[in-house]
């Protein structure tokens, strides 16, 4: 394995560990790249505060701490700095504003709610046979991808539907079709594999491989231990290869800043 993009922090609040025991663990296993993604700052209503992901005011120290000891060990690895973001439609233009002052290398796309986390939303991991939940996932997923900010989707096959195989097969071709033509990436999550979560799901990645997705490796490392393990990785390369998935081992960065005045620039003709 050669780059990992999935890494958190504590900022996050249920992460542990210091930024450079992630960062040794890396060089120790041979990482060539990484890529730090905390749970992104959002705003939100007011009155609603998060308690899995980093809080606005923690974002200045994330970056400079991170920036610089991406100088400190820039001989023995590549460092970059970014999120893995929800995303919430009324809330996205404001956020965009606060990420901008601390533009990050790249976004991990990771919609752990469908709507929102706050109101009452369940979690995408909450089991549901309700394939309309199923359709505005996908829905909230592409509209996502569609900003043009988004370099990979993690753990796209989060949403945990128990009902139809059909109607699985027919949204999940949709935003399967999406990524495929934005040449984005699908993150095999190691977390979920190795906790025996309800994903990676051998349906979504047979369906994937069937559509000539794109896939890549995704540590989702919460501790330094779990930073490029050996016989996670073999599990999800092997994932790939059942279903003859290309897989890829980098992604995209983003000039965050020229896409943000782009989007002002167009917003204010």
């Amino acid at each position: 394995m050669r780059a990992n993009y999935h890494t958190h922090t504590y900022r996050c609040h249920h992460a542990v560990g210091s930024e450079e025991e992630y960062i040794e663990k890396a060089i120790a296993e041979g990482i060539k790249i990484l890529g730090f993604s905390d749970h992104a700052p959002n705003i939100f209503p007011e009155g609603y505060v998060s308690g899995h992901k980093m809080l606005p005011p923690e974002a200045d120290g994330y970056f400079s701490h991170i920036r610089s000891l991406a100088q400190k060990y820039r001989d023995k690895i590549k460092i970059y700095v970014g999120y893995e973001a929800e995303y919430y439609r009324e809330y996205w233009r404001p956020t965009l504003d606060m990420w901008a002052h601390n533009p990050p290398d790249y976004l991990i796309l990771g919609q752990h709610f469908v709507f929102s986390e706050w109101g009452g939303d369940m979690s995408s991991s909450v089991p549901t046979t309700d394939a309309q939940r199923l359709g505005h996932y996908v829905d909230r997923v592409i509209e996502a991808l569609d900003t043009g900010f988004f370099s990979c989707l993690a753990h796209p096959d989060i949403l945990n539907f128990k009902g139809d195989a059909a109607e699985y097969r027919r949204h999940m071709s949709r935003l399967i079709r999406r990524a495929v033509s934005l040449d984005i990436p699908l993150e095999i999550n190691l977390l979920g594999l190795s906790s025996k979560r309800h994903y990676p799901r051998d349906d979504f990645w047979a369906l994937a491989g069937e559509l000539g997705a794109k896939a890549i490796i995704g540590c989702d490392a919460h501790n330094p231990e779990r930073v490029a393990d050996k016989e996670e990785i073999k599990a999800g390369a092997e994932i790939a290869k059942r279903h003859n998935l290309e897989l890829v081992d980098s992604i995209r960065l983003i000039d965050f800043t020229a896409k943000y005045n782009a989007l002002i620039s167009n917003s204010h003709p």
